[in-house]
């Protein structure tokens, strides 16, 4: 899939497409029928498929502090939405330049001008431009104008609910890991690249890859029985994703214990698959007591993945 990073990186090869817009933040199951259907119009009119994302998202441009936790990083979406065969992910830069565009200057000027959009595919909630001001009405009578097509696709419910990227942050802090399943259609991930940390774990026995989470907010928090992908093998482990309170971290990481594992990690990119919840996340006296829970947690941890069946519930199940 090719990646246009930027409005000014569309040259006049891009023009004549169809196009999705949005944050596709998790690129869950909604999100998974829109790009269907892009696809499906892709293929009728012999034109690329395209998506156009934001970085940053818009709320986060508008009010960080108010911002909701990120599903996914840009390359998250990027490998999502490339498994789907999309032809073209087009990441615009979301700055004050951007968000003072109006919603005729953003059809024209872009949708138009640069795209040569002939269809486009938009969910049902789509406002944009100045003030959001555009709507999917506005869209339909720009398409007569200029020549391209608009559909706004049907909500996809799970349990009578609209699924939304509110609902897997909800789902996730709740520790509702088969819902999040079921709407995603897979295992809640987590990737990213193995950093040096502070090496506590390995002096009370449980070495840690220690993975920073390059996100305002994090959308899950706690101890998590976990698979890991390595060069598309697997393993077994367990993690820890917040602030560690007991060592007085002061920003959110993801630390990872994999079982059965030596070999260095250094510098390697991890997909850690959140498979289930074994408790909060919470602060002890003494790393004694730490190691404590951190060996009741991997015993029970393995015992649910079936690679044991002597472990005992850690606290709080």
């Amino acid at each position: 899939m090719e990646l246009i990073r930027g409005i000014h990186n569309i040259h006049p090869e891009h023009a004549g497409c169809v196009l999705t817009i949005g944050n596709f933040d998790g690129v869950h199951c909604g999100h998974q029928a829109v790009l269907r259907r892009l696809q499906e119009q892709a293929k009728v009119l012999g034109l690329p498929s395209c998506v156009m994302v934001f970085e940053p998202q818009p709320l986060e441009f508008f009010a960080p502090d108010r911002a909701p936790a990120r599903l996914s990083r840009l390359r998250d979406k990027y490998d999502a939405i490339a498994a789907l065969g999309i032809d073209r992910l087009l990441c615009v830069k979301f700055d004050q330049t951007f968000a003072e565009l109006s919603a005729t200057a953003f059809i024209e000027d872009i949708l138009v001008k640069k795209l040569s959009v002939r269809f486009l595919v938009i969910g049902d909630d789509f406002r944009f431009g100045l003030q959001r001001s555009g709507d999917f009405s506005l869209l339909v009578e720009a398409g007569k104008r200029y020549g391209f097509q608009v559909l706004s696709t049907d909500t996809l419910l799970h349990e009578q609910q609209r699924v939304s990227s509110t609902l897997l942050r909800e789902a996730l802090k709740d520790g509702r890991l088969a819902d999040v399943e079921r709407m995603l259609g897979h295992p809640y991930c987590i990737t990213g690249r193995v950093a040096h940390g502070a090496k506590l774990g390995r002096t009370i026995g449980f070495p840690t890859a220690n993975i920073h989470l390059k996100r305002l907010v994090v959308p899950i928090q706690g101890v998590y029985a976990v698979q890991i992908v390595i060069a598309d093998n697997t393993y077994f482990g367990v993690a820890n994703i917040g602030f560690r309170p007991t060592v007085n971290g002061t920003r959110s990481q993801l630390e990872v214990h994999i079982f059965d594992f030596q070999d260095d990690l250094y510098g390697k990119q991890l997909q850690i698959r959140v498979c289930h919840k074994l408790r909060d996340e919470q602060k002890f006296s003494s790393f004694t007591a730490l190691q404590t829970q951190i060996t009741a947690d991997a015993r029970y941890a393995r015992q649910w993945f079936g690679l044991s069946d002597t472990a005992v519930a850690p606290d709080g199940i």
